[in-house]
């Protein structure tokens, strides 16, 4: 076996999440995690600033908005530019490969308060990444914030229906029929 493997983020909250499925949350430490992934403590706080930013990873999904919103056709309206987004996270982040630990996840969040709250936090960030890159767009202030929002609420309802389900459906297609239940809405 090589001395050194890839993908140390994507070990330390593979490992992270068993720990805490097994122990708690509360109960698990950044040794543990770690230790657990074959890596050290140091290498752990390379990564992450603490353990409960071990599920949230640093700013992939806000990051993968923010460059499919402003990366959208000029002629493309807002609310096209978001859905457009949310296919992208689909295409490159909720894949079905990730399902399955997306869903385990969830369930610790659901588990823990404080867990729920930073999920709270980083939603809030995400809504507040598009709406900075639809600014980025010249869409108007009220316009940015409407189609953020719209898309935030399309991206939960998509998310919660892709880890509850066992269907093809991918987490893209979820989305763009979320934000068609939204539009009508």
């Amino acid at each position: 076996m090589a001395r050194w493997q890839p993908d140390a983020p994507g070990r330390l909250a593979a490992a992270a999440l068993g720990l805490f499925e097994e122990h708690g949350y509360e109960n698990t430490t950044v040794i543990q995690i770690a230790e657990r992934a074959g890596l050290t403590k140091s290498t752990f706080f390379r990564h992450f600033p603490d353990k409960r930013e071990v599920l949230f990873g640093r700013r992939t999904v806000a990051d993968l908005l923010v460059e499919a919103i402003t990366s959208a056709p000029p002629e493309t309206g807002p609310l096209d530019a978001v859905a457009e987004a949310l296919d992208a996270l689909g295409r490159t982040f909720f894949t079905v490969e990730r399902r399955e630990f997306s869903a385990r996840r969830q369930a610790v969040l659901n588990a823990h308060a404080e867990l729920r709250e930073r999920e709270a936090l980083k939603r809030i960030d995400l809504t507040a990444s598009m709406i900075e890159a639809l600014d980025r767009r010249g869409v108007p202030d009220l316009t940015a914030r409407v189609a953020a929002k719209l898309g935030a609420l399309a991206w939960e309802r998509a998310y919660d229906k892709w880890i509850g389900t066992d269907s093809s459906e991918g987490f893209g297609a979820l989305a763009r029929q979320a934000l068609a239940e939204v539009r009508a809405a």
